[in-house]
């Protein structure tokens, strides 16, 4: 018979098992320390490559909503604390 096209189960040739088994770690079991750390760090600056950085008005725009939300907060729980301490003395004297 003959499989379909894109199967996904068709088994692993031998060779290829036997060397997936011998690998340890791939890049990170063949280094040491020292060369484990440098590629974390190699890792890590690709990463921040990858990020895309707000230009200077996104930037204020996020600052500003941020600031604006904390002190609403602020203010809420204010005038929370101050009726729920009034209601304190109100009920205990």
């Amino acid at each position: 018979m003959t499989d379909a096209v894109g199967s996904i189960d068709t088994p692993d040739a031998p060779d290829e098992a036997a060397d997936r088994k011998s690998r340890k770690g791939g890049k990170r079991g063949k280094k040491g320390p020292l060369g484990r750390l440098a590629l974390f760090y190699r890792q890590i600056v690709a990463e921040l490559r990858k990020v895309v950085w707000p230009t200077r008005s996104q930037l204020t725009t996020y600052t500003t909503v941020v600031i604006v939300f904390v002190v609403i907060m602020i203010a809420l729980v204010t005038v929370l604390d101050y009726g729920f301490s009034q209601a304190v003395k109100a009920i205990f004297g």
